[in-house]
C-alpha cells in the first residue's frame, strides 16, 4: 500500500490519531495520538491489527519511550450508547489529541472523517494505520490499551470469554450473552446486545469514566 505523505504540512509537529474498539459489543472505545520524533525512528510500525500481540506489546513500550508526545483517551460505554459509536470514536480521538504535551501543528486522522475541536489543521487518511507511521503508532497504543482493559473484564465476567474475543461478536460471545444476559460493560445500543438485553440494572462499570489512562 502506498505510504501517505501530506501535501499541506511539511514540519515535524505532526500527530497521528486512531481508535480501537468500534466493532466490539462491550467496553470503551479507546483512541491515541502520537507525535513521533524524527531523530528516533521506530522500526516495524504498521496497522496494529496486522501485528502479533507480542510485537504490539514491544512497540507499545518503544513508542512511549521514543515519541515526542503521546496521549491515550477513551469514550465511555455510556457515551457510546448516548451519541453512537462513530461520534464516540471522534470524541475519543479529540481527547487523545488534547492530551498531547506538545501541541501539534497538523493532525492526520485514520479514516475518512475528522474529529471536531482539534487544535490545528487536520487531514483524514483512509487506511492511514497502514500508510503513515504516526497513525500506525497511535493504532498500536490504542489497541494495546483497549485489549488490556477488556482482558481485565474477563476476570470479573469469566463466563463471557473476553480474554479470547476482546468483546467482538464471535459465536462464543453471542452464545454467552444468550445464556447469561448482558453485563454492565456491554453496549446496550448495539443490535445483538439490545436484542438480548434483559432489563439488568446497570449499577456499575468496571472502567473509570475518566478519558485518560
Amino acid at each position: 500500500m502506498e505510504p501517505f505523505v501530506s501535501q499541506v504540512y511539511f514540519g515535524d509537529l505532526l500527530a497521528g490519531t486512531d481508535e480501537a474498539g468500534r466493532g466490539p459489543l462491550a467496553g470503551e472505545v479507546v483512541a491515541a495520538a502520537v507525535i513521533l520524533d524524527p531523530k528516533r525512528p521506530i522500526l516495524g510500525l504498521a496497522d496494529s491489527k496486522k501485528l502479533t500481540e507480542k510485537k504490539r506489546e514491544a512497540l507499545f513500550l518503544e513508542i512511549q519511550e521514543k515519541a515526542l508526545s503521546y496521549g491515550i483517551a477513551s469514550a465511555t460505554i455510556e457515551e457510546i450508547d448516548d451519541i453512537n459509536i462513530l461520534h464516540a470514536s471522534m470524541l475519543a480521538m479529540s481527547r487523545a489529541v488534547a492530551l498531547l504535551a506538545i501541541q501539534p501543528e497538523h493532525v492526520l486522522v485514520d479514516g475518512n472523517r475528522i474529529p471536531p475541536n482539534l487544535p490545528c489543521s487536520a487531514e483524514a487518511v483512509v487506511k492511514g494505520d497502514a500508510r503513515q507511521a504516526a497513525i500506525s503508532a497511535a493504532s498500536i497504543l490504542a489497541k494495546v490499551t483497549r485489549d488490556r482493559d477488556i482482558v481485565k473484564a474477563a476476570q470479573q465476567y469469566p463466563e463471557y470469554g473476553f480474554e479470547k474475543h476482546k468483546g467482538y461478536p464471535t459465536a462464543q460471545h453471542l452464545e454467552a450473552i444468550r445464556l447469561h444476559g448482558v453485563t454492565p460493560i456491554h453496549r446496550r445500543s448495539f443490535g445483538p446486545v439490545k436484542k438480548d438485553f434483559r432489563g439488568i440494572s446497570i449499577v456499575h462499570v468496571i472502567y473509570t469514566s475518566t478519558s485518560t489512562y
